[in-house]
């Protein structure tokens, strides 16, 4: 019996990738995001002041998002499938810290989003995060 290599993939891509790490994202946001979000990921970090476009309070996402945390946008922002202007260019701007390994982490919708196992980790870190008000 052949195993059709999509199935294959997702298998072995799955067997790789290691947990979801929040404390490991929390690391990783504070080495290489809370210089422009805060250490409180607020919009309020030391380079705030000097961007033309204020980053982003990223504890309101969910609360922007009807409640959701939007997942699926914050994984395409981070790791450059959808550029945002205010991070001056391609992401990331950090090189291969934000490459490999690869993981993956659920949408909102519940489909896996394959990217780096950083990102999942940096996202996983912001969902615990978030404001109710």
């Amino acid at each position: 019996m052949r195993i059709p290599a999509l199935v294959f993939c997702f298998v072995a891509t799955s067997a790789f990738a290691a947990e979801p790490d929040a404390a490991e994202g929390k690391l990783l946001f504070m080495d290489f995001c809370a210089a422009c979000h805060g250490e409180t990921a607020k919009g309020d970090g030391l380079m705030s002041k000097a961007l033309t476009i204020p980053p982003s309070d990223l504890t309101q996402l969910s609360l922007m998002n009807n409640g959701v945390f939007p997942t699926f946008r914050v994984v395409r922002q981070i790791d450059g499938r959808d550029p945002m202007l205010a991070h001056g260019g391609d992401m990331p701007l950090f090189g291969e810290i934000f490459d490999f390994p690869d993981s993956a982490i659920a949408a909102e919708t519940g489909q896996p989003i394959i990217t780096a196992q950083s990102i999942v980790d940096i996202v996983t870190w912001l969902q615990t995060i978030q404001s109710d008000s």
